[in-house]
């Protein structure tokens, strides 16, 4: 396990920077970088369980978590507990226990007005190259959501 880190700094407050990276509609469009049709279903309020969605060849797959901490406009922490595989969650098998508890950071950081916001996140080493690539692309999108 290693834990990846990246950053972007967009020109709008952070509480629009927030708001456009967790509502519904929002989120939507800048996750396309991670998977086409990616949704959310469940709540960002702390202890609460979150599904992280998309449609597959055979149903729903993503990733089942919760949120560990939530500090409106600073600081969202996912922690994944398992996953979603043909619309079926699994949150005991020794594949998933290996890495069950990695976590998911998000620290939003006010510049004289502009956002500088923060994600850092464990992962396993089989998927560092594909996030590598995706958050990159995730970001901007997102930047460009909120800029324009």
């Amino acid at each position: 396990m290693q834990k990846l880190n990246f950053a972007i700094d967009i020109n709008a407050p952070k509480e629009k920077v927030w708001y456009t990276m967790l509502e519904d509609e929002t989120y939507r469009i800048w996750t396309e970088a991670f998977a086409p049709g990616c949704y959310f279903i469940g709540s960002w309020d702390k202890g609460s369980k979150i599904l992280f969605l998309a449609p597959g060849e055979t149903g729903e797959g993503g990733m089942v978590s919760r949120i560990k901490e939530n500090r409106p406009y600073e600081y969202i922490s996912i922690e994944h507990l398992g996953v979603v595989q043909d619309g079926k969650e699994d949150t005991t098998s020794d594949a998933v226990r290996q890495w069950a508890g990695l976590l998911e950071n998000y620290t939003f950081k006010d510049l004289n007005g502009k956002t500088e916001l923060l994600v850092d996140m464990d992962i396993n080493d089989d998927y560092k190259e594909m996030f590598e690539d995706m958050w990159p692309k995730a970001l901007q999108k997102l930047k460009q959501l909120v800029e324009k």
